[in-house]
């Protein structure tokens, strides 16, 4: 009756971390949680879509590249295409330059988008016909 309520939060487990100063040139496979604290020059992704993935970009990490992911978390920098299938939250110093596809957004004031934002809603937010909807 008073717990928490954990729908639509992302999942708090960081399983990997990079760490500052460290530079990594390739893509990233991952399930779970990661925490970029240094710099990818390649793209990001989940391994499992829907698996309450998160990546966590604290705010001297950069990544180069495409990020593909359920849940993110940024207070750094992305250069490439993001696509997000829950939740993306943009802190104060934040900045993405590409694309970003999402279902969910909070951008706090100062975080920076330059580029086109797309939403696509999930499975479970989609309308669905009701029968008095349909025509005869």
């Amino acid at each position: 009756m008073f717990g928490r309520k954990t729908e639509g939060k992302p999942p708090s487990k960081i399983d990997s971390l990079i760490g500052a100063g460290t530079m990594i040139e390739g893509n990233i496979r991952f399930a779970g949680g990661l925490r970029v604290d240094g710099e990818i020059k390649g793209n990001v992704e989940a391994t499992e879509s829907g698996s309450a993935s998160v990546l966590v970009i604290s705010e001297k990490a950069q990544i180069e590249g495409a990020v593909n992911v359920d849940h993110m978390i940024i207070s750094g920098t992305v250069v490439g295409p993001v696509k997000v299938q829950t939740s993306i939250e943009m802190h104060p110093k934040a900045r993405i330059i590409g694309d970003v596809e999402y279902d969910t957004i909070e951008m706090h004031q100062g975080a920076i988008i330059e580029g086109h934002l797309v939403h696509r809603p999930s499975r479970a937010a989609e309308p669905t016909e009701s029968p008095a909807d349909q025509t005869v």
